[in-house]
């Protein structure tokens, strides 16, 4: 049997809620049946929106499947019954809801992915805030914290990915005609969640995260259609670094650049060269790096000889639209004898980049002789060449007039001179000329008989050649100084490449990927990865590209069962040096990773042990505590040899009670608390009205009237949530609050609605908890230091925000305005009847 093809995906991204994305979806769907496509309903929520649901008529739905969860019940989509229809297209609606316990997926989007493997096409959508990368962002500008989120990855991979968006203007408009909430909830959405500022920055980020995702499908396509000229879909500037003191000035000129243009990315380059003519100093680069991150900027490092060619071939595969580049520090001299810079060269081949020179302080300009400090290449030979012949002819014609002032040696003198300037400027070919016709020279014009190559005098014939001999290995030895130099600047050059990655991974976060991503970037490989050997045979542990190491175009061992593989072009053998500290890195990066994952699960471990030990200290101290005392109190009543009236024995009794009351309360709390850990605390769902649940929790604390003030509308709607539990919370919450409230000053117990939330506050204008302890007041078993345990062991704060996570809520801790601690618990809204 065949491989079934896979569907394909679209998805309808919701800049914000009620913008009309459902409605979109629903318009697609009647247009594909017009087409003749069989399509099915597999779940739409309408949330009572009469224009949705009218979209619906004509589609036909598969009904949902009923699913049972602690005493109540739910509706899911059928998964099987979707299936069973044999659809060529299903809507799926809410892509990041949760399924009830008990469906067949935790999540919605795992359904899809079932369909989708069933080569069934899906639509289906999504709004801003539910993306897994966004949500913090979305909660810091809202203020409104989403449970339900779906991994980017997965709505990446879609085929289709479609923008719903709406000005804020017009969907506030539609919120005030009652076309997304019904009138009861309009006045509450409007000033919270959608106030303009709100929805203008989700809509922003909807747009930059599509941006991104079409950016990075563009860059794919032109991948793979071998694409290398630019395309200016999104300003990106490349900074070239040299090491040297202008390139802190660069950076901040490109920076200005790219703060005109929105979305524009800054990348830094710096080319370590293997002759070292770009070889810089270490600790300007370092600074350099910081002063790009700080300018949120990205750092790179190529090696190439070419620097000119290396920075085009990075700025095209980045894709780039300008270059940016200081003006030559070399001296005028210096110029000429080196030839077509990096600037002129860039500017001749750039084509339809634009390159920006900038001028700085340290541009080269006075009279100096060029600092010799690489290997001889191309251009100095040919140099060298025409100064070997150049130079013996001018000093020919400047030492015939003087012939009969100087003598022999003098003569071999200036031209032994020329032999080594012509050595320093193009190396042991071009003195080997210049030495042979020098000596030729010096002979012909110079010893006796003139103007014939034949020697008179035995002395002379020593004369030159020794001169000969002395041209020669002053030639020798400054090619040899020369290769050295370039041996040492190659050298130079790996070392500022391997600082500069091992920087990287102890900077970032996932030291692996960092360290894989530089090793592409620095060798201009297209793929890279790190293949392990198992039993099934080789898998890749992480990078992407080759899946064995034959199918790489280079492979480096990185241990007894890991190998480096990259794909792109082979390495010369001086690169593979390089190569192998980068396998090395890899494998340790890897071992750091795998401890990492065994030191949380042992961290997990330790948690469990200290719970476990907190929980026999709190046995062996709080649980005996209230026992001792009754036991001593039904002790003093039995008694025999005690006459007690009957004020006594109430009084006995009562205590016995209290102490009683207090280890039922102690023994409850570590069930439950004990039950949360392991999942199996019973939480049975209703619609709960705060203003009948609220005296109940106070009266249970047996709070004398006016110790606690209460503001809870009777008009706010009823929380989803269980009657029973949430009565503990507020118990917990008003106790705790009481017990740390200042005298003369009660605290205060508060509700209000926004959007599909109720937030209920308990203040207290106490101490407060600082900043840096406020997740520890959460933990069980202990009280910020606290050594009296007669009040009890620590479990309140830890059971609440246990007990409201299992409703479905939230439990955080605010600072009260003036001092204090106020404790927010946010339940789930029950939608009002349309």
């Amino acid at each position: 049997m065949g491989c079934v093809p896979r569907g394909s995906l679209r998805i309808y991204l919701g800049a914000a809620p009620g913008v009309g994305k459902t409605y979109a979806m629903l318009g697609e769907a009647h247009r594909r049946i017009e087409r003749g496509t069989r399509v099915v309903v597999g779940i739409v929520e309408t949330h009572g929106r009469p224009h949705t649901a009218a979209m619906l008529d004509g589609l036909p739905t598969v009904p949902r499947r009923e699913v049972q969860h602690r005493g109540s019940t739910f509706e899911e989509m059928d998964l099987a019954a979707v299936l069973a229809a044999e659809p060529e297209l299903v809507l799926v609606d809410e892509l990041a809801h949760t399924n009830v316990p008990g469906s067949g997926h935790e999540k919605r989007w795992q359904d899809v992915e079932e369909l989708l493997a069933a080569g069934v096409d899906v639509l289906t959508t999504v709004n801003v805030q539910h993306l897994e990368s966004l949500n913090d962002v979305v909660a810091k500008i809202t203020g409104a914290v989403q449970r339900e989120t779906v991994p980017d990855a997965v709505v990446r991979r879609a085929d289709q990915v479609q923008l719903v968006d709406s000005t804020p203007e017009a969907l506030r408009r539609r919120m005030a005609h009652g076309n997304i909430y019904p009138p009861e909830r309009v006045d509450a959405a409007l000033s919270n969640y959608f106030r303009p500022s709100n929805v203008a920055a989700l809509r922003e980020l909807a747009l930059l995260w599509l941006a991104d995702e079409v950016d990075d499908g563009l860059q794919q396509q032109r991948t793979e259609l071998g694409v290398t000229q630019t395309w200016e879909t999104r300003e990106r500037i490349v900074v070239a670094l040299s090491g040297g003191p202008e390139g802190e000035t660069l950076l901040r000129r490109a920076a200005r650049i790219a703060s005109r243009t929105r979305g524009a990315e800054l990348l830094a380059v710096y080319v370590a060269r293997s002759d070292g003519l770009a070889a810089g100093s270490p600790a300007a680069l370092a600074r350099q790096r910081a002063l790009v991150e700080s300018l949120a900027g990205t750092y790179h490092v190529l090696v190439g000889d070419d620097v000119a060619h290396s920075l085009l071939q990075f700025a095209r595969a980045e894709n780039a639209t300008q270059l940016v580049l200081g003006t030559s520090r070399r001296s005028r001299l210096g110029q000429l004898l080196g030839g077509v810079g990096v600037s002129a060269a860039l500017l001749r081949r750039a084509d339809d980049i634009d390159v920006h020179v900038v001028t700085h302080e340290h541009t080269g300009g006075r009279l100096r002789l060029p600092r010799l400090t690489t290997g001889v290449d191309l251009r100095r030979r040919v140099w060298g060449l025409v100064l070997s012949v150049a130079l013996p002819a001018l000093l020919t014609l400047a030492l015939v007039p003087l012939r009969g002032s100087l003598n022999l040696t003098s003569d071999a003198l200036a031209y032994l001179l020329a032999v080594v300037g012509v050595a320093l400027v193009g190396g042991a070919v071009p003195a080997a000329v210049a030495a042979l016709l020098s000596t030729a020279l010096l002979n012909w014009e110079f010893t006796p008989p003139l103007h014939t190559f034949t020697i008179a005098e035995r002395n002379n014939v020593l004369a030159v050649l020794v001169f000969l001999v002395v041209g020669g290995a002053v030639s020798a030895v400054v090619d040899l100084a020369a290769r050295r130099t370039s041996q040492a600047a190659r050298a130079s050059a790996e070392a500022a490449t391997l600082s500069a990655v091992a920087g990287s991974v102890l900077r970032g976060e996932s030291a692996l990927p960092a360290l894989l991503d530089r090793l592409r970037d620095t060798f201009g490989m297209s793929a890279v990865a790190l293949l392990e050997r198992g039993e099934e045979g080789w898998g890749r542990v992480a990078g992407e590209g080759p899946e064995r190491p034959e199918d790489a175009d280079v492979s480096v061992p990185a241990g007894d069962r890991v190998v480096l593989a990259l794909r792109g072009r082979p390495l010369p053998a001086e690169d593979r040096r390089v190569l192998g500290a980068f396998a090395a890195q890899a494998a340790v990066a890897l071992e750091r990773e795998r401890l990492a994952a065994t030191a949380e699960q042992a961290e997990t471990v330790r948690e469990a042990d200290r719970v476990r030990t907190a929980l026999l200290a709190a046995v062996g101290h709080d649980l005996r505590t209230p026992l001792a005392a009754a036991k001593a109190a039904v002790a003093t009543l039995r008694a025999a040899d005690l006459e007690l009236d009957a004020a006594d024995e109430a009084e006995l009794l009562e205590s016995a009670e209290e102490s009683l009351d207090r280890l039922a309360r102690l023994v409850t709390g570590l069930l439950d608390l004990s039950r949360l850990q392991a999942g199996a605390l019973s939480v049975h769902l209703a619609d709960v009205a705060l203003d009948e649940v609220v005296p109940l929790a106070l009266d249970s604390l047996g709070a004398e009237p006016g110790a606690v003030s209460v503001d809870v509308p009777a008009t706010l709607p009823a929380v989803r949530a269980d009657g029973a539990l949430l009565e503990r919370v507020l118990a917990n919450l008003v106790s705790n609050a009481l017990r740390y409230a200042p005298a003369g000053s009660p605290p205060l117990l508060t509700a209000s609605a926004h959007a599909d939330r109720v937030e209920v506050r308990v203040v207290d204008r106490g101490p407060g908890v600082r900043a840096e302890d406020r997740e520890r007041i959460f933990a069980a078993f202990q009280r910020l230091g606290d050594t009296d345990n007669t009040t009890g062991v620590g479990l309140g704060l830890a059971l609440s925000r246990g007990l409201a996570e299992a409703m479905g809520g939230s439990l955080l801790p605010e600072d009260t305005p003036g001092g204090g601690l106020t404790m927010l618990l946010v339940l789930r809204a029950v939608p009002s009847a349309p």
